[in-house]
């Protein structure tokens, strides 16, 4: 170390960013289009003294850089800027806080909220403050990114054959008593054949990641004794998070992690990363100079016009990302690019994905950061999905996101939950129920511009962001007093369930209620045209208490409980999603109506006696019994019929002339069944259920 200390940096290259080492020394390049100065600070092998400062004198297209001949991976270090101090401007470069590098791959120390990570004086906001953080800041590693990937590969699953299940790593495994304690909670806990054997025997085919990028907690959370358990408070782009690592079989949470992936390709499931693009760990004027911040403040945030002190908050975290400046959205692509080519994911869901498409006046379809994904040669083959909203203004933008994207469906979620929860109100009517079922058309297939095909829906009642599935028909008002704010924060829906009683209960009418609305939301939304995506543990029974938003529940209300897992209910998952597997009810195509030469329609909708639904019978609110017969091109001899009855009486369906059998009743625990019936004769349809049937002879295969 000593040597390499009091070597002399040479020029080096402005490229590629971030500190790499070539097998001789290690190159270094930090962008900032502001700063007057900026330096490479060497630390020893605990990361907490400081050994030495070099400046970075050479600087090319805004991007400073330095060679270091001799140094090796394993080289902690930290950057300081030197420039203006002057927020009215957006300035606030503060060389006395070591900041980490945004391109770091593996950071060293535990961050911990003291005040001297605050570029101002407290007492007086407008003025620098002197104090050094170096003790305290995060600071980078230098690596060597090899891995033995032997034969991994992608799987690949085409869209139409995709069904997503999203879950957090440490919440999945944490209490699981087949994963060995030493593993639960983490990235080999989520590889290990307990995990992959549940996830294998559900039927779903790729998973959906929440953030593993390395993030912060507020200070705020940890003030009160909470954390950021979800993990939407990025500070470092390219770096695993650590607090999920085992480090039992691997010195890096980045090998643990690439392990994992390695294990679930071996098993053909595909890993995609939630990332959160739309903010930083910063916060607002009043946060932290950690990093990018004190680089170049007013490169990477998007400041108000009127006051530059001040951040536009299109996040709601107290600063949005400015994509607009083509470093930062480099540093974006660079970022995708490496999670998918030294890390081998499959694919991203962008948090507040509106945000990353915001031009000078608004969101642009055609903007910058898509436009530079669809023509990447390597994240254009790659699933995206976007979360369609932001908190700016004109920030909902569902069915607004260009050709290839995926995108969740709120408004699936929420007629689906109108439907099935609120049959006696009149808010949702059977077309509202029909388009949704069939891949939203009125979103996705316009006639101004390409079609984008119903894959491009993803189909969700429940994501990690609300109440569980059980917590969905159990609970009419949040429960988030744990959270520390007064039961004020998440969503606030009066759900109107007349299940009998809130909260758990001992009356079997309630809980076999509560059991038959699960199993008909979740066959609704893996049954229905589009991407499914199945929340995970929603398929055990998983609950929280009646909290609509453990962001903050690193416990007991957040992560699975397997101890009280609905096996039936699993099961029954099951053999919906084989249900799916083997039939796919709707084909990845939009439905015209138009019979065939024989007269049958692709798709027609059916009114309790048989007869297709027409005019105002699509506008009704209250008759909550619905038909729908399903042509299936290519085989026109094996037609389908969803059957659906979403009030609290059992009722009877004409059927449409065919020998039908049926093969999934939501009435029943496991969902199985295996009865047949002549057309034209009455079935019964259980109240607050669904039942499918198909051509009679159709091949068909029953869980083992």
């Amino acid at each position: 170390m000593e040597c390499i200390i009091n070597t002399p940096l040479t020029e080096g290259k402005p490229w590629p960013m971030g500190a790499t080492w070539d097998g001789h020394g290690v190159n270094f390049a930090v962008f900032s289009a502001h700063a007057q100065a900026m330096d490479l600070c060497l630390f020893d092998e605990s990361g907490t003294v400081e050994l030495s400062r070099k400046r970075l004198t050479a600087h090319t297209s805004d991007v400073w850089h330095g060679y270091l001949p001799g140094a090796t991976p394993g080289l902690i270090y930290g950057l300081r800027a030197h420039g203006l101090w002057d927020p009215a401007h957006g300035h606030r470069f503060n060389p006395h806080k070591l900041l980490l590098d945004p391109y770091a791959r593996d950071l060293v120390g535990h961050f911990n909220w003291v005040d001297e990570h605050f570029g101002f004086d407290p007492l007086h906001p407008d003025q620098m403050d002197t104090r050094d953080n170096a003790g305290a800041a995060l600071k980078a590693r230098v690596v060597h990114d090899d891995f033995d990937w032997g034969n991994d590969h992608a799987p690949h699953v085409p869209l139409h054959d995709t069904v997503l299940y999203e879950l957090h790593v440490k919440g999945f495994s944490r209490t699981n008593p087949a994963v060995p304690h030493a593993l639960r909670g983490t990235y080999d806990g989520l590889a290990h054949e307990a995990s992959l054997d549940h996830i294998r025997r559900l039927g779903v085919t790729t998973l959906s990641l929440l953030p593993v990028h390395h993030a912060i907690d507020e200070q705020r959370l940890t003030r009160s004794g909470l954390s950021n358990y979800w993990g939407y408070n990025t500070l470092a782009f390219f770096a695993a998070n650590a607090a999920m690592a085992s480090g039992q079989h691997w010195q890096s949470a980045r090998d643990e992690f690439r392990s994992m992936v390695k294990s679930l390709h071996a098993h053909g499931l595909e890993v995609l990363l939630d990332v959160v693009f739309n903010h930083t760990a910063e916060s607002d004027e009043t946060g932290p100079h950690l990093s990018f911040r004190g680089l170049d403040n007013a490169s990477y945030y998007r400041l108000r016009s009127d006051n530059h002190a001040l951040y536009e908050n299109y996040s709601g975290c107290g600063n949005t990302l400015d994509i607009r400046q083509p470093r930062v959205l480099q540093m974006v692509m660079d970022s995708l690019r490496y999670w998918v080519s030294a890390m081998h994911v499959d694919g991203f869901r962008f948090d507040l994905a509106p945000v990353l498409g915001r031009g000078d006046h608004g969101f642009e379809r055609g903007g910058a950061f898509f436009t530079a994904i669809a023509q990447d040669p390597i994240l254009s083959r790659v699933k995206m999905i976007a979360e369609p909203w932001d908190t700016g203004p004109g920030g909902y933008q569902v069915g607004g996101f260009p050709r290839g994207w995926m995108e969740w469906n709120d408004r699936f979620r929420d007629v689906m939950r109108g439907y099935w929860m609120r049959a006696h109100e009149p808010l949702r009517t059977r077309g509202d129920f029909a388009m949704r079922l069939c891949g939203s058309s009125d979103l996705y297939q316009h006639h101004q511009r390409r079609q984008r095909p119903p894959t491009e829906s993803v189909n969700y009642i429940v994501s990690h962001d609300g109440f569980t599935l059980l917590d969905l028909v159990s609970y009419d008002e949040r429960h988030n007093l744990a959270n520390g704010e007064g039961n004020r924060d998440g969503h606030g829906d009066n759900l109107s369930r007349n299940c009998g009683e809130e909260g758990p209960s001992i009356n079997p009418v309630v809980n076999a209620l509560r059991a038959r609305l699960q199993r008909a939301m979740l066959a609704t939304t893996l049954l229905a045209q589009g991407t499914p995506m199945l929340c995970a543990g929603d398929e055990m029974g998983h609950t929280q208490d009646g909290n609509n938003n453990p962001y903050c529940q690193d416990n007991e209300i957040a992560w699975i409980n397997w101890s009280t897992a609905d096996r039936d209910l699993t099961r029954f998952t099951q053999w919906v999603l084989s249900l799916r597997r083997q039939l796919l009810p709707f084909g990845n195509h939009w439905y015209s109506g138009d019979p065939d030469e024989r007269g049958l329609p692709d798709l027609a909708w059916l009114q309790p006696d048989g007869q297709t639904l027409q005019g105002q019978a699509w506008n009704e609110t209250h008759n909550c019994l619905l038909g729908c017969f399903i042509g299936q091109p290519g085989r026109a001899d094996a037609p389908m019929l969803l059957l659906l009855n979403a009030g609290s009486t059992d009722d009877t369906f004409a059927l449409p002339p065919g020998h039908w059998q049926g093969v999934l009743d939501t009435s029943l625990s496991q969902g199985t069944c295996n009865w047949r019936i002549e057309g034209q004769a009455p079935v019964r349809i259980p109240a607050h259920s669904l039942l499918l049937l198909i051509t009679c002879g159709t091949p068909l295969e029953y869980l083992a």
